[in-house]
């Protein structure tokens, strides 16, 4: 018997319901769907890839009325008809096959409000999974703009579940939307909604349904039986006649033969009882004026889209975006730069010369700050993207360059990620993330390497400056000048002819490389372009901070991590396994004495000495030890073991060969590419026989080899982390390593016959 309980107690406290719930966004692309998400879950999202595919997972954990709600981004899309393994992301997501988001307990359509009539087709397949579903009419603003009207209570009964009105881009609705979805969350099992195919389907899904089960695949979701049927060669079909293999093919066939007797052919079956069932729906209740009136979108389109004058602005501000990029990155990479120079300074003041210090200073800072220094870049791109995706320039920009880039096979969705990457390939390989199809965006990304960003440039400086002879070529027009600062000297010169032909080179042989991968590991039918140009409107700050944020975070966050881990193995080979015990020594004399007049002879021969023992160090070292093993492999290119540990030093990151052979030459490490010492050096370098080793071919050699290959350890690793593979980042330094040795053997064979 229960005590009683006394009349002073207070009364229970209801259990308090702990459960958490999955909901997944999905809508047509350019439908504010990430603008909403963004609202929704603001900072509080993680971001990474669905396992398997390329497809980025973004979920939002938020708590909303005591409960806990993960969001999920679903990638835009137009239907849920799979054709690749990425397309089908979103129809595990929304059936509870994803194990690692699990199953929706409801799904948010996004439609436009402006264009609902072929928007209502995905919620029309959404529907059809029998799951929660809320509707959220995005864009009521720009629909009333243009005359649309829609009664949203009416159309909620017709589709029988909640339709919420909103404009995401001015936070306007956000808290409706909110309610609609807990509730909708909590709500009890759909019942099956009236049937938008004719009987004569789905008793074929039925007989489907048999099949299957007698095949061994028993409870196969209706939803998929129907795709089964209605995408011949998808993604579905393919999955279950592996699983399968009693004859579902020829299965399919029958169906499909019966349904077209039937005269309910397959696929026009589909798109004619969707859009026959959306009139029905929207019969009485949605009204949009019977001519449209030409607007100032319109008006601006014509320019901004017309073959000649749209691509002159677009050139126009492009080269703006660059040159911005450049200049306000500038002052940031030099406040990092500075801030990784005074902590390894503090760090020398407070550790003696030792390994220990040597680990913090040239890997653990060394690490961090080249992981660090490339965020200005990366911010201030993904900030001019931000601003001109959400203004609805971007759709217009790949519009325009789509008939370009069709000559090699892509889209021109690939145009900006590629000219991104003359910057730096790290931002441009993030940039992929706007091309919608596969095998573009995989093609974008192995190419991207190719074009020559900065870091090559002290490279092509030093060779060029030291070796490429300063001739004039031809005089082209007077010189020009503004308060004495030369703008355009008037000539033509060897030098300016190879830098330019260096830096091109990485573009040039990117057409054939993206071209064969389209023929080979990437062939299948090229999709046509098809783009809706989202309206104007002013960027929002806060869907722009949103954005930059995600990117910037994504980048230390995903890339930071593997870049640290490989500056740190580089560190150490270089380190080990010599004794450092002299080198420590001299630094600590070093050091010890003023920067004064009186100790710069001594301290001039103490950094003289420090040089040679780091020289004689780095040759011993594993490194040291690879550059001399190599030596019979870069021998052909007219490099000697000295080159070849450059090179292999600088696979991490390009630039870091300037540094290197400023060690091996006794120069020390604070070389840079106008260093007039290096130069000398590098001039004077001989072989045992005496003859010189640096000279015009090898130079050019070098040059090629710099520009072709891959040797940037944090865009393998951005790689690595956008395709979700580690076969990707093989591939690419495997091929370009290749193109570039033997592209260098050709300069440097074919050069020595001239010179």
């Amino acid at each position: 018997m229960a005590a009683p309980v006394p009349a002073s107690s207070p009364p229970p406290t209801p259990a308090k319901e702990t459960r958490s719930f999955n909901v997944a966004l999905i809508g047509n692309p350019n439908t504010g769907k990430s603008t909403l998400f963004n609202l929704l879950c603001g900072m509080q999202s993680r971001v990474g890839n669905f396992p398997g595919v390329t497809v980025e997972k973004k979920i939002g954990h938020v708590n909303w009325q005591g409960q806990q709600f993960h969001i999920i981004d679903l990638p835009g899309t137009y239907s849920l008809s799979p054709r690749t393994l990425d397309e089908m992301v979103s129809v595990d997501v929304l059936l509870g096959r994803q194990k690692d988001v699990g199953h929706p307990d409801a799904v948010v359509c996004i439609v436009d409000a402006s264009n609902l009539e072929r928007n209502l087709y995905l919620v029309s397949q959404v529907l059809d999974m029998q799951l929660p579903v809320v509707v959220v009419l995005n864009m009521c603003d720009v629909a009333l703009a243009r005359g649309t009207t829609i009664d949203a209570t009416e159309l909620s009964q017709r589709l029988g579940v909640p339709v919420v009105k909103a404009e995401a881009h001015r936070a306007v609705g956000i808290d409706d939307v909110r309610n609609a979805i807990a509730a909708a969350a909590k709500s009890s099992p759909v019942e099956a909604r009236k049937k938008v195919f004719p009987e004569e389907f789905y008793s074929e899904c039925d007989q489907l349904a048999t099949h299957l089960t007698a095949g061994g695949a028993a409870d196969v979701p209706e939803f998929l039986i129907q795709r089964m049927i209605l995408d011949p060669g998808g993604c579905v079909e393919a999955e279950y006649t592996k699983k399968c293999g009693n004859n579902l093919p020829q299965a399919l066939t029958e169906c499909r033969e019966r349904l077209k007797s039937a005269g309910q052919a397959v696929p026009a079956i589909e798109a004619r009882q969707r859009y026959a069932w959306i009139r029905e729906v929207l019969a009485g209740i949605h009204t949009r004026p019977t001519t449209r009136s030409v607007t100032f979108s319109d008006k601006l389109d014509r320019l901004l889209t017309h073959k000649f004058i749209g691509v002159g602005i677009f050139i126009a501000l492009m080269f703006v975006v660059f040159q911005a990029i450049y200049a306000w990155a500038g002052p940031f990479m030099e406040i990092i730069e500075s801030a990784q120079g005074w902590l390894a300074d503090l760090v020398a003041l407070t550790l003696a010369p030792g390994p220990l210090r040597s680990l913090i200073n040239d890997g653990v800072i060394a690490g961090v700050g080249g992981v660090i220094v490339f965020l200005p870049q990366i911010v201030f791109l993904f900030l001019f993207i931000a601003i001109l995706e959400d203004c609805g320039y971007m759709a217009r920009a790949a519009f325009l360059m789509d008939r370009l880039m069709t000559k090699v096979g892509l889209s021109g969705k690939s145009f900006v990620p590629l000219m991104s990457s003359f910057a730096c390939a790290i931002p441009g390989v993030m940039a992929t993330r706007v091309i919608e199809n596969r095998r573009d965006r995989m093609v974008t990304i192995l190419v991207a390497p190719l074009m020559s960003c900065s870091a090559r440039l002290p490279v092509y400086i030093l060779l060029i400056a030291a070796f490429i002879p300063a001739v004039t070529l031809f005089q082209v027009g007077p010189e020009l000048s503004i308060g004495g600062f030369v703008l355009w000297s008037g000539q033509v010169t060897l030098p300016g002819v190879v830098l330019l032909g260096m830096s091109s080179l990485g573009a040039v042989i990117a057409v054939p490389v993206a071209w064969i991968l389209k023929k080979t590991m990437f062939r299948g039918e090229t999709p046509p372009f098809i783009m809706e140009l989202p309206s104007y409107k002013w960027p929002s700050p806060r869907i722009v901070f949103y954005r930059v944020y995600d990117r910037a975070k994504a980048f230390v966050m995903r890339a930071g991590t593997l870049i640290f881990a490989t500056t740190i193995i580089v560190w150490a080979a270089g380190y080990f396994p010599g004794d450092h015990t002299a080198q420590h020594k001299l630094e600590t004399q070093i050091e010890a004495l003023d920067d004064t007049p009186e100790n710069e002879a001594q301290l001039e021969q103490l950094v003289d000495r420090h040089n040679a023992v780091s020289a004689q160090l780095i040759e011993t070292s594993f490194l040291g030890r690879v550059g001399h093993a190599i030596e019979p492999a870069v021998k052909p290119l007219g490099w000697d073991w000295r080159i070849g540990v450059g090179a292999v030093a600088s696979f991490p990151a390009r630039e870091v060969i300037i540094s290197t052979l400023g060690t091996i030459y006794s120069m020390g490490g604070d070389v840079d590419e106008e260093s007039e010492g290096l130069k000398e050096s590098l001039q004077q370098a001989r072989w045992p026989d005496g003859r010189n080793v640096y000279n015009v071919p090898v130079a050019l050699s070098i040059m090629v080899f710099f520009a072709l290959c891959a040797q940037c350890g944090a865009t393998l690793m951005v790689i690595r982390r956008e395709t979700n593979s580690w076969f990707w980042p093989v591939f690419t330094f495997v091929y370009m390593t290749a193109l570039a040795y033997v592209a260098a053997l050709l300069v440097y064979q074919v050069g020595m016959r001239y010179f």
